[in-house]
């Protein structure tokens, strides 16, 4: 297992309505990285889960900060 990893019953899973609350961002917007290979997600039927950690590390690698001159 790599480091960071959890085992899979250890994983919190985020509806896209949850993803979209914590993003502030529309439902819509959350389907497009999806479905843009951005954001992991699995399938379970017709919806998709999205790791919380996913969600996170999206977030921090698209961090854009301001640098000071």
């Amino acid at each position: 297992m790599a480091a960071g990893d959890k085992p899979l019953s250890e994983v919190v899973f985020l509806t896209v309505a949850e993803v979209a609350s914590v993003m502030r961002v529309s439902k819509m917007t959350v389907y497009r990285l999806v479905h843009s290979g951005h954001l992991p997600a699995i399938r379970v039927g017709r919806s998709f889960r999205v790791p919380e950690q996913a969600v996170h590390e999206y977030l921090r690698e698209s961090y854009v900060g301001v640098e000071s001159a």
